[in-house]
């Protein structure tokens, strides 16, 4: 578990998973593609066919309070996008 740190499940990545065979992760900032294709592969056991990564840098954040301006910034984090080859699915939903 530590190079996938959770899944994506939102709207747009359900219907990327129905049409596309594409789920979505937040993965450790260190990792390449092919530590999290074996991550993925091992962890589901299902075959990868792609994976594609994009960075994002944390956004400034600030706010104002009774104390005065409170000034901070977001996390930075990775997000993988896998897609998976054949009929393999990945059902995020199996252990509710």
């Amino acid at each position: 578990m530590g190079i996938l740190i959770k899944p994506l499940v939102t709207e747009k990545m359900t219907i990327q998973g129905e049409k596309l065979n594409r789920y979505g992760f937040i993965v450790d900032r260190e990792a390449n593609k092919v530590e999290i294709k074996n991550a993925v592969e091992q962890m589901y056991g299902v075959t990868v066919k792609d994976v594609n990564t994009v960075n994002y840098h944390g956004k400034r954040k600030s706010r104002y309070t009774k104390a005065g301006i409170l000034t901070g910034r977001a996390n930075h984090f990775k997000k993988a996008f896998v897609t998976l080859a054949g009929e393999d699915k990945i059902d995020f939903y199996s252990n509710i």
